[in-house]
Formats: structure tokens, C-alpha cells, sequence
């Protein structure tokens, strides 16, 4: 028995072609559904078979199931006509060629659902478009096109045509987090909008931006930067569960809390956050031995995704650098590991080397009087943007 998956997306405007299918013998799932949908019609989506002229289906047979649904008769004749045409012509050719082995046709069906745009008009890029298509999408299933280690690495790379880019895992270190600590809306949106994109750059919504207009200013900064990934720094105290929720629901990607918390309420907002798919950075601001109170939340079975290690403003100068235990932390929890307080582009060398993996600047950036500038002086020491080496073509 077979049950074979493939996918495959040709073509451009209106007559854009994307094709899904699956091609199994007849005593599996397929042939079942294929039974099913010649004798179970539905309006709009009516199933036909895939011929190359009248009177002559193809081998391995095929079923034909449009995705748009189907209003009038114009539609219709693009789905009858060239579309048709389109994937039977593919089907035989893939036979010919030996993508699908001719002895196994007789024993295999296909179903082929087929995307018509209601604006397409042009018969001949539906026509060669969908061949393509149809071609390719038969040539995956065969091959057992991607396979998981294709997906794995491609999951935090691709680019959704109709979406972007959503970065919600912090997969490719060191980044730099611009933390916004000022209290007008205006005055954050104005310094976004000269913020130079790069995927190596993420956002911390400032406990006081916080405070002043709620966990959904995050959705007004999406706005301005709707795929970026949002640290909501509410210093959670109490309360974790619903502060973790909180921040999913007003979609951030992390919710800050602070490590002088009580532990259960540390550990209750760490498995809110991972219930909802959002990362918990815990912050040690004002904690005596970070270590120590890492081993303890360790020890409910527990930990979060980073761990920040924070030297107030008011003790700049006073105490040591906050990355001096980064390395410690990293090796002894394997969490990712945030910095912030002191942080200039000239010393970034020191704290890249002693293990940061975030980099947290607020001033130096958001009351820089060349924001692009002060943010481009410490993406140097950033990795190239994922799309700026990369050839952007099909696989």
C-alpha cells in the first residue's frame, strides 16, 4: 500500500498555479477518497476526471478537485479546459518519463487538487502553469519530497508569499534587542520607523511603555514592524500564569519575569508561556547570585528560554559587567543568555566573547540623534540577514 503526499506552486499573477495531491494504490486511503469523490459530489467543487482528450483518462487515473469554488460557467471552463488538459498531459508524461513506473500505473490513483484563481483569464499560463506544476508536485510525492531534516532547517528560513517572515524562535545567535523604555507611543513609533530591518534585530516593549498603555501596545508596534519578534517586560512579580497569558494574547513572542519572584510563580509563568508557544526570559535585576536561583527553579523540572543578566542603571560603574557570568550560565542551564546595562558598540567584541547570545541597548539607540546609524554600529557584529546569500529560487 502507498499514500504519497506532494505539493508544488508555478507561476505568477492571477493565473498563479498551486497543486496539491496524493497518489496511492487502490486499496489505501487514496483510492478510498477517490472512490468517495466521484460518487459524492459538491456544489462548487464538483470532482472530474483528468483526461487528455474526451474518451481517454489517464494512467494512473486522476481526480480533478478545484479549490476555488466554482460559480459560473466561465470558471468552470478554465477548470474543464485547460487545467484539465494541464494535469492529464503531466500525469502521462511523468509515466513516460518513469517518475511514476509504468508497471505501477494500473495499480495507483491520483487526486489532484487545483487552484483557478476567479480572476485568472489567461488559458495559456493556466495551461503550462499547472502542467508544471502538477509535474513537480508528482515528482515530490514520488521522491517523498521534503524530507524532515528539509523542513527542520527551512521552518525559521522560508519566506510565506501572503505572510513573511514571523520570527517566533530566537534560532540564529547573538541578536540585538532595542528596548524600548520611553513612554510615548509617538516617540517609539518614530524611532522604529528608523530602524533598519534585519532579522537579527527584536524588540522589548520597556516595563514603563508597558505600564502606560498595556500589553496590547505590542499591537501597534506591529504596525510599524508587524513580523518582529516582542519581548513584553512586564518584571512579573505575581501572578505568572496570567501575566504569560497576557502577553501571548497581546502576541508577544516573550514575557519578561523578574527572578526575585517566588518560584512557584516563576515555574507557573515559565508553563504558561510554553502552553501558548511564547518564550520566558527570566530577569536577574537585583537577584544576589543568579546561579543559585537558577539551580533552584531547576530543580521543579523547570527552566526558561533565557536567562537575563541586568545591572540596574543606578549601579553603572559601581558593579561588574553583567556578562561576566554568562559562560557559567550557558554551560551549566543551556538556556540562551541576555545582557543588558553597559552596553556600547565599542566593548560588544567583550560581551559576544564572554557567551551573550542577546544584546540588550536602550539609550544608545532610542535617544541616538542618528538612530539608523547607532543601530547599524552594532549590527556589524551581527550574522548576515538569512535572505542575503541565499538564492531565491524554488527547490
Amino acid at each position: 500500500m502507498k499514500f504519497l503526499i506532494g505539493e508544488a506552486l508555478i507561476g505568477q499573477g492571477y493565473e498563479v498555479a498551486h497543486v496539491d495531491l496524493m497518489i496511492g494504490t487502490k486499496d489505501s486511503p487514496v483510492g478510498l477518497a477517490f472512490a468517495n469523490a466521484l460518487s459524492q459530489l459538491s456544489a462548487g467543487h464538483t470532482p472530474l476526471l483528468a483526461v487528455l482528450r474526451p474518451n481517454l483518462i489517464t494512467k494512473p487515473p486522476a481526480i480533478i478537485v478545484p479549490k476555488v469554488t466554482i460559480k459560473d460557467m466561465q470558471q468552470a471552463e478554465l477548470i474543464f479546459g485547460p487545467a484539465q488538459a494541464a494535469v492529464a498531459k503531466a500525469i502521462a508524461d511523468a509515466v513516460e518519463e518513469g517518475i511514476i513506473p509504468k508497471e505501477e500505473a494500473e495499480n495507483l490513483v491520483i487526486i489532484v487538487s487545483v487552484f483557478i484563481h476567479p480572476k485568472a483569464k489567461d488559458k495559456n499560463k493556466i495551461y503550462y502553469y499547472n502542467y508544471g506544476a502538477t509535474k513537480l508536485a508528482i515528482k515530490r510525492a514520488m521522491r517523498g519530497f521534503p524530507d524532515v531534516d528539509t523542513v527542520l532547517w527551512e521552518k525559521d528560513r522560508a519566506f510565506h508569499p501572503l505572510v513573511g517572515r514571523k520570527l517566533t524562535k530566537l534560532w540564529d545567535p547573538p541578536y540585538l534587542q532595542i528596548a524600548f523604555d520611553l513612554t510615548s507611543l509617538n516617540e517609539v513609533i518614530n524611532v522604529m520607523k528608523q530602524i533598519p530591518e534585519s532579522d537579527h534585530i527584536i524588540y522589548e516593549v520597556g516595563t514603563p511603555l508597558a505600564k502606560r498603555y498595556g500589553a496590547e501596545v505590542i499591537l501597534k508596534l506591529r504596525e510599524v514592524k508587524p513580523d518582529a519578534f516582542y519581548v513584553l517586560d512586564l518584571k512579573t512579580l505575581d501572578v505568572g500564569k496570567l501575566e504569560a497569558r497576557m502577553a501571548a494574547d497581546a502576541t508577544a513572542n516573550a514575557i519578561v519575569i523578574s527572578g526575585l519572584a517566588p518560584i512557584k510563580t516563576i515555574i507557573e509563568g515559565i508553563k504558561e508561556a510554553d502552553k501558548t508557544g511564547i518564550y520566558a526570559v527570566v530577569d536577574m535585576l537585583g537577584v544576589e547570585d543568579p546561579i543559585k536561583r537558577l539551580e533552584k527553579i531547576k530543580e521543579s523540572g523547570y527552566m526558561p528560554n533565557v536567562v537575563e543578566l541586568h545591572r540596574a542603571i543606578d549601579v553603572e560603574g559601581e558593579a561588574p559587567p553583567p556578562w561576566h557570568l554568562a559562560k557559567d550560565v550557558k554551560e551549566k542551564f543551556n538556556v540562551l543568555v541576555a545582557v543588558a546595562g553597559g552596553i556600547r558598540p565599542e566593548n560588544v567584541p567583550e560581551v559576544l566573547a564572554a557567551g551573550a547570545d542577546i544584546l540588550i541597548v536602550g539609550r544608545a539607540i532610542t535617544r541616538a540623534r542618528d538612530v539608523e546609524g547607532a543601530v547599524r554600529k552594532f549590527l556589524r557584529y551581527m550574522k548576515p540577514d538569512t535572505d542575503q546569500f541565499r538564492i531565491m529560487t524554488d527547490f
